[in-house]
């Protein structure tokens, strides 16, 4: 049973890695870095303003990533 739950372990984090992976959107993640910066964002959805991306980006790294894509989609503040 051990060995079983070993070998699940790293396919659950995969997985749960993949999810947040389907969030980005190639018509915003121009570079294909799997982040979006706020000009990437603005390109899209020119009504985004930089106050509006600095809530979106809880890091405050200025860029958004897996998480934060994924919680602004459900949130309905970027396009799915």
């Amino acid at each position: 049973m051990t060995r079983k739950l070993t070998l699940m372990a790293p396919l659950a984090v995969l997985t749960a890695l993949g999810g947040a992976a389907l969030a980005q959107d190639a018509a915003i993640d121009i570079n294909g870095d799997g982040m979006y910066s706020y000009p990437e964002v603005q390109a899209v959805m020119p009504e985004m303003t930089e106050e509006d991306f600095t809530v979106l980006d809880t890091s405050g790294d200025g860029l958004l990533d897996a998480d934060e894509i994924a919680v602004a989609v459900e949130a309905g503040l970027l396009p799915a």
